[in-house]
């Protein structure tokens, strides 16, 4: 019997990377157009597979919609298959959340056109996040096709495997052992059919049981259709020999390659090197991109989205369709090269661009959103709201600015009773003039002056909702200059001695020099930090005193550093600049949380600069959070002494990525970092490193010391990235707590849930319009929304029941609300949450229980059910 080869014409379509979506789009109408043209005429050429991405059909539309009936039919006849992902995006840099929407908005586009392709497919992101199994069943898929982060031995008998995600459940995959263009440049000429194709094809019998077929990909980035494959396969078929070419798709492939059952089972993330390069370093590479994706990100789906539920409840608007236009805009940024930041300083400048652009939308439709509920529950009078938006019951700090002509301001509940709360700053505006129509022209009107005033304060919430403030002409507490050389609260003094940040615990633990800096050269480019041969890391050379504020509320010390740095790689070693390092340190009252925001002015080249955490980790392990719990990740690599001998694709250095936070075992406790966008760690026995930046100028380059052979991407092209050097002023935000115990992942996830900027606030005012971006334009009043109560919760879920995210369903008016349990044991719901859906939001179904570190896709029909 032969062996049959499933041959999977596809194109492999990179929206940006060294060359603009411009180029892109332009060269996709060329493209897809003669592809259409082709298909249509070539019935002999039944499947064409193009990348799995609704966004290039939806870019391709964009110009051509008159071809939308053609993409349809050849989509229904399964010609043309797409979908299910909208973008091809990074699922270790995105909120997990992203994940879900990126295939949700591509797999509804998909089956719009007839048919979404029934697998998870990831043919070249660089690496994969644990869940996706997980997410692919609840999406209803069969199976994944990947490429990236297997170890040989794991697929060293067979390809096929049973991946399973940390919450048990699995899917069948397939990986690409080759890559996704193995078969490229298919032939029947006898040079390429004995010197590349029976090669290949003999590796990928040894890797798979007999009764298995073969599945040899054969496209690449860009390419255009093959015309002559259905000839060169019949021409294949004709020799003497025990092969059986069969041109196809990957849903046929995936179908017979599992009529039996495969044995092998890989569970967890897939961040592998060894056949494929997975850029482990790419997680610190043009961090600005990933600080504001991640501050982007937090706005959608922390405060737009819920807010919007709120104000649909109260009978205000849901901007579903303004929503939608900025995830598929963020979906962009999402693509794998986009969110890596390996491209051309161009190609970064309009991700940036992008960001900006979504982040203005979800301002201003937030902006709408507070005055329109505001002016619901307030009326006439002028007054604050504070909107907490999470189902929690939590006493939370929630910034304010208001604006009066008072100098003396402080928050009250409608009571009367005192908030606790602390001015952080205040200044005088002037009033400057209004121009008045009269019947003798116009009018220059002087107006009073006002203060605006920066006010933190606690406020307690019984849940999901918001309540009514009221300001009075009594003056609150100052957060105001002091002489202490120290700040503390119940939880920790923190102190500078000797020229280190000295940190006591309120059990006595005295953890010395807590943090400071690292800084090396780095030789490598935009895929890959390198380190150089003879050059050693340095340390920042001493903390002072720059000034320390103090109140009841909270307390703040901001201290200095230096780091020597050099001014470029030619002069690696020569350490002649001083870097100076800007940290101001934060505690409040009632919290274990220490919060840090570093400044600097990086005008040097070719380094590298991490904050290192001093932490006394014997267990040689760490813990990140990814998806719905925690990973446990070793902090030295097994394969990392013989790499080369072994043939890895580059070295597996234990540098990881996170998502939210990373935890590491402590002698005295535990040491958990949250970082606000800074996406890289590593962990070793005596320290915890959290990259800041990377400073690089070239797009790719040769023989790094931990990534041999050629530059990753582009070749034979160099391709220089000033912006990626990162010179000019930035600012780095991030809060630890160093706490005796256990590790508990309740206590880890409510703290990611104290960082999480989940509330807002809104004062009603008509001294300053150009605060919020829309205030200075009338806006009309929703008809069902007027006349509120002064307060209202409108959920509350049980404390050790994470969000993920509220919102509208896509076709329908019901509220979804993505909940996690990042715990082991199971998790019972409450009787009102026990109506749960797909997370393609189709199927309703009963759910008692959340099980250890699973999720769940919760049905409300109202968020007061």
């Amino acid at each position: 019997m032969k062996r049959q080869v499933f041959v999977v014409p596809h194109s492999h379509w990179d929206r940006e990377w060294y060359f603009s979506i411009e180029d892109s789009n332009t060269l996709l109408s060329e493209n897809l157009s003669q592809l259409l043209h082709f298909l249509e005429r070539q019935p002999e050429f039944k499947t064409y597979t193009f990348d799995g991405q609704m966004s290039v059909v939806e870019d391709y539309l964009k110009y051509t919609p008159e071809d939308g009936q053609r993409i349809k039919k050849l989509v229904q006849e399964n010609r043309l298959h797409v979908g299910p992902w909208y973008t091809q995006g990074d699922t270790l840099l995105v909120q997990t959340e992203s994940t879900i929407r990126n295939l949700l908005i591509g797999k509804l586009g998909a089956e719009a056109l007839g048919h979404s392709m029934d697998i998870g497919y990831l043919p070249d992101v660089f690496g994969q996040n644990a869940y996706l199994p997980s997410i692919f069943r609840r999406f209803g898929l069969s199976y994944s096709v990947l490429q990236r982060g297997v170890y040989n031995e794991q697929v060293s008998e067979d390809l096929n495997f049973n991946w399973i995600a940390p919450n048990g459940e699995g899917i069948k995959t397939n990986n690409l052992f080759f890559g996704y263009g193995p078969g490229k440049f298919l032939s029947n000429e006898e040079d390429y059919v004995e010197k590349t194709l029976l090669p290949i094809l003999e590796a990928l019998e040894a890797k798979n049981p007999a009764h298995v077929p073969l599945l040899l990909p054969a496209g690449g980035d860009q390419v255009f259709v093959r015309k002559h494959f259905p000839q060169v396969v019949e021409e294949l078929n004709k020799r003497d020999w025990h092969y059986e070419f069969i041109l196809s798709d990957y849903e046929s492939f995936m179908e017979k390659a599992w009529e039996r059952p495969h044995a092998t089972e890989i569970s967890g993330e897939l961040i592998a090197c060894q056949k494929s390069r997975i850029h482990n370093t790419i997680h610190s590479q043009r961090v600005d991109i990933k600080i504001l994706n991640a501050k982007v990100e937090e706005k959608l789906y922390q405060q737009l989205e819920p807010l919007a539920v709120l104000s649909k409840d109260l009978g205000g608007n849901y901007p579903q369709n303004w929503i939608n236009h900025c995830l598929k805009l963020l979906f962009d940024v999402h693509a794998h090269d986009s969110i890596g930041g390996c491209n051309s300083d161009e190609t970064n400048r309009e991700i940036m661009n992008r960001l900006f652009k979504v982040e203005r939308i979800i301002d201003d439709q937030i902006n709408i959103l507070k005055k329109q509920i505001s002016r619901a529950v307030l009326g006439e009078e002028s007054g604050v709201l504070a909107f907490h938006l999470s189902p929690k019951s939590v006493e939370k700090q929630v910034d304010f600015v208001v604006f009066t002509h008072s100098k003396q301001v402080r928050l009250t509940d409608i009571v009367g009773n005192i908030l606790n709360q602390v001015i952080r700053k205040q200044e005088y505006i002037s009033g400057g003039t209004q121009v008045k129509v009269t019947a003798d022209g116009e009018v220059q009107v002087e107006l009073p002056g006002y203060y605006r005033t920066e006010i933190t304060a606690r406020v307690h919430f019984e849940g999901f909702g918001y309540r009514k403030l009221q300001l009075d002409e009594t003056s609150a507490e100052v957060l105001a200059l002091t002489e202490a050389t120290s700040i503390r609260n119940e939880f920790y003094e923190i102190c500078v001695a000797g020229g280190q940040i000295e940190l006591r615990r309120a059990d006595g633990t005295v953890r010395k020099n807590f943090f400071d800096f690292e800084n090396c050269a780095d030789g490598g480019d935009s895929y890959d930090f390198s380190p150089i041969e003879g050059n050693e890391a340095n340390f920042s050379n001493g903390f002072h005193i720059l000034e320390v504020k103090e109140s009841a509320e909270e307390s703040q010390m901001v201290v200095e550093t230096e780091v020597a740095v050099a001014k470029n790689l030619e002069q690696a070693n020569a350490l002649t600049e001083q870097m100076k390092i800007q940290t101001t340190i934060r505690l409040t009252k009632n919290s274990d949380l220490i919060h840090l925001a570093h400044k600097l002015d990086n005008q040097t080249k070719d380094h590298r600069i991490r904050m290192r955490f001093a932490s006394e980790n014997k267990a040689g392990m760490s813990f990140a959070d990814q998806g719905y719990s925690l990973l446990e990740r070793q902090n030295n690599n097994p394969y990392l002494s013989n790499w080369k001998e072994l043939g890895f694709a580059e070295s597996p250095q234990a540098i990881y990525p996170l998502e939210r936070l990373v935890v590491t075992p402590d002698e005295a406790g535990h040491l958990a970092v949250y970082p606000k966008g800074l996406k890289e760690y590593e962990a070793t026995n005596q320290h915890l490193f959290i990259t800041l930046f990377r400073s690089v100028g070239l797009l790719g380059r040769d023989d790094l010391a931990w990534r041999p052979g050629r530059a990753s991407g582009i070749n034979n092209k160099v391709v220089e990235t000033p912006d990626a050097q990162m010179q000019g002023e930035w600012i780095f935000e991030l809060s630890c707590r160093f706490t005796a115990g256990e590790p508990e992942p309740v206590h880890l996830y409510g703290s990611a849930e104290e960082v999480s900027r989940n509330v807002l606030s809104y004062q009603l005012q008509n001294l300053n319009s150009f605060e919020e971006r829309l205030d200075r334009f009338e806006l009309p009043q929703p008809e069902n929304l007027q006349g509120l109560p002064v307060e209202k919760t409108m959920l509350t879920v049980p404390n050790d029941i994470f969000v993920s995210s509220m919102k509208k369903a896509e076709k329908s008016n019901q509220i979804i609300l993505r909940v996690f349990n990042p715990q082991e044991k199971p998790i019972i719901l409450p009787e009102t949450l026990r109506k749960s859906c797909t997370l393609d939001e189709k199927a309703d179904k009963s759910v008692i229980e959340i099980g250890g570190k699973d999720f769940a896709s919760l049905v409300l029909n109202q968020v007061g059910e």
